[in-house]
């Protein structure tokens, strides 16, 4: 099976290595010395998981032959881009699949690809860059893979590939459900993690940030359930707590672009949940406040950046 991945940065580096045991995978990114890295020295992971891999590594796929499957993991606001400069190993049978963070992203997708190609999900698995092309595995879990409509029986393959590379998956039926238990999480502790600058295993040691927690996820279940998901907060919120208490010393990626001063990608995540609140007239005011702290939060730290 031949697989591309868009965006080598933490998450493209840590599926690419692992899937590269049991396909032929090529890492797709702008940063020419980060994707020479790669090819030359290989991609050492640490953590949750222990592999060296040696996948193929580029900064354009022209020439390439169309693939079977392409996973973005480039961030939201890059995915027309990426897609557009890489049009030529999207053919007729290529299957699309995101797994970046946030929701919504079919949108995006759909001007390159049919509808019945396009695989959304979701993972939790997590990782963070320790230096160029060595990342730490930080947490691991369940994968969820599923079509928008029809058929889920060609992403068998799929399934078989990333189970053999160590990726628990479900090809499942109710994706929309999946991706929402993992934008609870997102839009709830990592978002707080990006605005407090602090660990994850943080907020559930101070009841302050805590009850913002909870609050968060209080209103994004109320929107996700006027879509008739039929969420429990109690279970979400148990959730939200268990994923902290088994990372606590882990960091997650929109915390560390507010800490460098990139922009993130607050508006496909908590930024998604307000927009869909909107929509059914939901008000969302604590996503509302947490978006505007990240926005003004990045551009802080890029002018400190700058200067």
């Amino acid at each position: 099976m031949k697989i591309a991945i868009l965006g080598a940065g933490a998450m493209g580096m840590l599926f690419g290595g692992h899937l590269s045991k049991n396909a032929d995978v090529t890492l797709i990114d702008v940063d020419e010395s980060r994707a020479s890295d790669i090819s030359n020295n290989g991609i050492i992971i640490t953590g949750k998981s222990e592999v060296t891999a040696l996948p193929n590594a580029v900064t354009s796929s022209v020439g390439m032959s169309p693939v079977d499957l392409v996973i973005v993991f480039v961030k939201s606001m890059h995915t027309p881009l990426a897609l557009k400069q890489n049009r030529g190993i999207v053919g007729s049978e290529t299957y699309v699949m995101t797994l970046q963070n946030g929701a919504g992203h079919e949108n995006a997708l759909r001007e390159f690809v049919s509808q019945d190609k396009i695989i959304l999900g979701t993972t939790q698995h997590n990782s963070s860059i320790k230096a160029r092309t060595e990342i730490h595995h930080g947490g691991a879990g369940h994968t969820y893979i599923g079509l928008i409509s029809g058929d889920t029986a060609p992403l068998a393959p799929f399934r078989t590939v990333f189970e053999a590379s160590g990726f628990e998956t479900t090809v499942s039926s109710e994706i929309y459900k999946n991706i929402w238990n993992k934008l609870f999480l997102n839009a709830s502790a990592s978002a707080l993690t990006a605005v407090l600058q602090v660990r994850m295993g943080y907020l559930i040691e101070n009841p302050y940030a805590w009850s913002i927690v909870r609050k968060l996820a209080e209103e994004a279940v109320s929107v996700a359930n006027a879509r008739g998901l039929g969420f429990d907060l109690d279970s979400v919120v148990g959730n939200i707590r268990t994923v902290l208490e088994n990372a606590r010393d882990g960091y997650t990626s929109i915390y560390a672009d507010v800490r460098d001063g990139r922009k993130t990608e607050a508006d496909t995540i908590s930024g998604y949940v307000a927009s869909e609140a909107k929509a059914w007239g939901i008000p969302v005011p604590t996503h509302e406040c947490i978006i505007s702290l990240i926005h003004a939060m990045e551009d802080k730290n890029s002018e400190r950046t700058v200067i």
